[in-house]
């Protein structure tokens, strides 16, 4: 392992962490908040920045990462992120409790949504936007970011760390130059938020907070950019007007795209992007979900009270939210009926599409998936077939098909066994009462709440179904449980693999 090269990454990473920091703390000076609230961002910063600058020191014998190299770095610098990022809530007392503040960040740096805090009332401006900025840096990657300035030297180096750190099976630069990807990367990105943020703000107040009209449309736009899905006001999105939901809805979906198509719009190659098998995928079970889920809502509108625009508008914002793995919600599906919860079900298992700021296992995947188990059924009706996988145009080779089947059944495994680990919870079999706008009910919490909370955190959607629902919270569960989640959360982001060569002892043999 080449320790000083991967200190100094570190070190640049754990700086750049501490300047991020200074905008919820100029958050803070402009809302006038105390003194406490302050302290809360400058310790953390001198403790980043004096510790990125001590690593910085030793010199390294090699320049390059090794692809081992790169995946633990990723790993580890997600973690020393969310370490840190903790720090600012216990500091100013929102949420005292390290392991909750640390479940907290790490469900914004995974843009996973996922929240302890049953009373969003009582978090600080700054702590607000920390949170939801959060969500706008872990929906690219931080990392991603960092290889802008990494020497074009280290070219190699650098594809380790954006495999490791981007979602996908298959990831790649879409210009000849590393530098130069990141950039186009995350100015689409950028872009795109801005343009959400100008859309937002050109809608009324919300009433109540029209002061904060700004800084609400903000903070949405960085949930949705990086697919996140925190709350800022009490009853979230539900409190926004259609015409601002319609736009987040329309964003959450383009987020959900990869955003390589989006370099291929700017460039003109209008056919490149539809010939795109993922895309059509994509659009294609964005259409039938909302089409499934708005037909069995009017079928209930006498039951759940609303009108057919409603359902419509409900049916398209939640697709659109649980498809991208951001978790914002406009309704409580809680009371829909069991075939629209069994979509968004199997929605949260699927995730947009590679290359997006989205989680799931990926539509990429998904495609590549079915295509390998019709391909091994054909072989055995019939076997002197010789099997022509395709996919974007390339033929798939057998190895990326076993890839992507083991992925999907290490992922499957670990739900499993999140949900046999937190079936150890005092907390089942407790009785959870929940206020919606579908008025209050009692839902009991138990093994449905555990698998959907499994889920609901490596997919890195946020809320799940029951108990953990879109107006409830992962507060009621016990410190060993939410390091458990903690935990998922970030497999979910990092998509297994760095996790599991961070732990490996064999990475750290010399070879």
């Amino acid at each position: 392992m080449n320790y000083k090269k991967l200190g100094k990454i570190l070190g640049k990473i754990m700086i750049f962490e501490g300047l991020l920091m200074l905008a919820p703390l100029i958050v803070a000076l402009v809302y006038s908040e105390p003194f406490n609230n302050i302290l809360a961002f400058i310790v953390p910063i001198v403790a980043l920045v004096g510790i990125g600058f001590l690593l910085q020191i030793p010199k390294a014998s090699r320049e390059t990462l090794y692809q081992k190299e790169g995946f633990a770095l990723v790993a580890v610098v997600w973690i020393i992120m969310a370490l840190f990022g903790a720090i600012p809530f216990v500091i100013n007392g929102d949420i005292p409790n390290y392991i909750d503040a640390l479940f907290e960040i790490m469900s914004g740096f995974t843009t996973t949504g996922a929240s302890i805090i049953s009373d969003i009332t009582v978090i600080s401006h700054s702590l607000l936007f920390w949170r939801s900025f959060s969500h706008w840096i872990g929906g690219m990657g931080i990392l991603v970011f960092i290889l802008i300035f990494i020497p074009e030297s280290n070219e190699g180096s650098s594809m380790h760390l954006l495999r490791a750190e981007s979602p996908g099976p298959q990831v790649g630069k879409i210009v000849s130059k590393m530098r130069v990807t990141t950039r186009i990367l995350y100015l689409i990105y950028l872009g795109l938020t801005l343009l959400e943020f100008i859309l937002l703000v050109c809608d009324k107040p919300i009433a109540g907070y029209e002061n904060d009209k700004v800084f609400i449309s903000m903070l949405t736009a960085f949930g949705s950019a990086g697919t996140g899905g925190f709350g800022v006001i009490p009853g979230g999105i539900q409190m926004f007007s259609a015409y601002s939901q319609y736009v987040i809805a329309i964003f959450l979906i383009m987020f959900g795209c990869n955003f390589a198509l989006y370099y291929l719009l700017l460039i003109g190659k209008i056919r490149h992007i539809l010939k795109s098998e993922e895309l059509r995928t994509y659009f294609i079970i964005v259409f039938v979900a909302v089409a499934i889920i708005f037909i069995s809502l009017i079928t209930q509108i006498s039951k759940i009270d609303y009108t057919t625009e409603e359902a419509f508008r409900h049916s398209l914002f939640q697709v659109a939210s649980i498809i991208t793995t951001t978790g914002y919600t406009t309704t409580d599906y809680n009371v829909w009926p069991v075939m629209s919860q069994t979509v968004l079900l199997l929605l949260m298992f699927m995730g947009g599409m590679a290359g997006s700021t989205a989680g799931g296992i990926k539509t990429s995947r998904i495609v590549i998936a079915i295509k390998g188990a019709v391909t091994s059924v054909r072989k055995l009706i019939n076997p002197r077939y010789v099997p022509k996988m395709k996919f974007e145009g390339k033929t798939l080779e057998e190895k990326t098909v076993n890839d992507v089947s083991s992925f999907i059944v290490l992922y499957l495994v670990i739900i499993l066994l999140v949900t046999l680990l937190l079936s150890f919870d005092p907390i089942n079999g407790q009785t959870i009462t929940i206020i919606s706008d579908a008025g209050e009910y009692q839902v009991e919490h138990g093994l449905f709440a555990n698998f959907s909370s499994s889920l609901a955190c490596i997919s890195n959607v946020g809320p799940g179904v029951g108990a953990v629902g879109p107006y409830s919270c992962f507060a009621g569960y016990n410190a060993f449980s939410k390091i458990i989640l903690t935990f998922t959360m970030l497999l979910g982001r990092l998509e297994i693999l760095p996790i599991l060569i961070l732990f490996s002892p064999k990475t750290y043999k010399r070879t």
